[in-house]
């Protein structure tokens, strides 16, 4: 890793941006009308939706450290219609269900930019589409199935480009296809949460920070500091969910590792193009995602340490110096030209996946208890899915309103699912199947095969990803 690279920090955005002043920890016990446990994305987006319909509720958002802390300010900033187990869902209740979903996340994206633009958030938003790249025969094989099912899920405005056009859009090396969809947006994730912390605040809701909630039962949000007391409880809280009392097993918090270049010279985003600033993912098993900042950088990241034993997660986004040396490989193999250019920050975080890798929002009508998350890195629009619908299933519950809404019959709500495994077999598992999926990719990139690798396929499958 360069000397000058710094590592951790929370992120990149914080960085760049700042922290924003501190909100004073929780003063004692206290009740709300509508508790929330977690100040990222999904916590803020519930506690907008529900006090700009119910402007009467009393909502307490606690956060334990403060907001965007987590995953809401350390991600690639791809805001972008992905949804994490449509096909489960698709399986499970119906294609015409799962179109339903699908088209709520592509109009959700709308909604995103919609509302920052309503509140004057500048977050750096470019709608610029998401560009999905293959590298080798197996991945271009995927991406053409992904492509055509993209497609049956009614994204019919969705492009495959070959390799000539693909490399009109941005000149990756070796890119041999490409699946754009005009559904997704560059943004600043951190600009967009400190936004939408302060609309909430402006909207009358209080925001506790430095407030860890350790037990969460019905009606009860436990802190070192008091209890708040609420006919509703919302666990907001993602890729730390396990800390919570009893939720160890419940969503597997995933690492991912980002970098961020210097600010690139003309000279070399001549070699590059993306004028068109969209987000870049591939197909690879061991995935990659970047975009192409505001000030001209690049952001890539990819799974680094993937899981720490316990579920445990990192220290402030601190990053191992072999990740980053891994991530700026890639970003070499991806753009050659920047081989000489200097990585400027790199940082860790966790995302929350469940045990079968299906995004979910859940309102128990015994208990007042709600939950959202799962998202499986897809989260920066899902999340404000997510807070949409959890408003609806409180409205529905507590009378304000009568009968279902279009978001309350999605297939994702109130779905339940099994517990990770304990340990140690969760953290063998988990290595296991990375190193499966890091080791498929170096053989499909040999073997120039159009057949996805056989060790890739038996990982999924033992994952429960599919």
């Amino acid at each position: 890793m360069n000397t000058d690279t710094v590592s951790g920090g929370i992120s990149f955005w914080y960085a760049r941006d700042g922290l924003a002043a501190p909100r004073e920890p929780l003063p004692g016990d206290s009740t709300a009308d509508v508790c929330i446990v977690g100040g990222g994305y999904t916590g803020l987006w519930t506690a907008y939706y529900l006090k700009k319909t119910a402007p009467f509720l009393n909502i307490t958002v606690l956060e334990a450290a403060f907001c965007g802390y987590g995953a809401s300010g350390r991600n690639g900033g791809w805001l972008y219609n992905g949804i994490a187990g449509r096909d489960r869902y698709a399986r499970l209740h119906g294609h015409d269900a799962a179109v339903r979903l699908q088209r709520a996340m592509n109009d959700t994206v709308d909604e995103v930019i919609r509302i920052a633009a309503a509140e004057r958030i500048e977050a750096d938003v470019h709608q610029g589409g998401v560009l999905e790249i293959a590298r080798t025969p197996a991945q271009a094989a995927r991406l053409r199935t992904f492509h055509d099912i993209e497609i049956t899920y009614g994204e019919k405005d969705r492009v495959l480009r070959g390799a000539r056009e693909t490399a009109e859009r941005v000149r990756v090396n070796g890119a041999v296809a490409s699946s754009w969809s005009p559904h997704g947006a560059r943004l600043h994730p951190v600009k967009l949460v400190k936004g939408l912390a302060a609309a909430v605040e402006a909207l009358g809701v209080t925001i506790h920070e430095s407030s860890p909630v350790t037990e969460i039962r019905p009606k009860h949000a436990v802190t070192p500091y008091g209890t708040v007391r609420a006919p509703y409880i919302l666990r907001c809280t993602e890729g730390f969910t396990a800390t919570l009392k009893g939720q160890r097993r419940t969503w597997l918090p995933m690492n991912s590792s980002m970098i961020a270049t210097e600010p690139l010279p003309d000279a070399v985003w001549d070699t590059i193009g993306w004028h068109g600033r969209e987000t870049l993912g591939d197909l690879a098993h061991a995935y990659v995602y970047a975009q192409r900042t505001a000030d001209g950088r690049i952001a890539l990241g990819g799974r680094g340490v993937p899981y720490r034993y316990g579920s445990r997660t990192d220290h402030d986004g601190s990053t191992a110096p072999a990740t980053v040396r891994a991530l700026r490989e890639m970003l070499v193999r991806l753009f050659p030209t920047t081989a000489g250019v200097r990585i400027d920050h790199a940082w860790s975080g966790v995302l929350g996946v469940p045990r079968d890798w299906c995004a979910t929002v859940t309102l128990d009508r015994a208990t007042g208890l709600g939950w959202a998350g799962g998202y499986v890195g897809s989260g920066v629009a899902t999340a404000n899915l997510a807070a949409r619908t959890l408003r609806d299933l409180i409205q529905r519950d507590s009378g304000q309103t009568t009968g279902d809404t279009e978001l309350t019959t999605l297939p994702w709500v109130n779905h339940r699912v099994r517990k990770w495994e304990p340990e140690p077999l969760r953290w063998l598992g988990v290595r296991g199947m990375y190193a499966a999926y890091r080791g498929a990719d170096h053989r499909e990139s040999r073997a120039r095969t159009a057949e996805t690798d056989p060790v890739a396929r038996l990982a999924d499958r033992i994952a429960g990803r599919h």
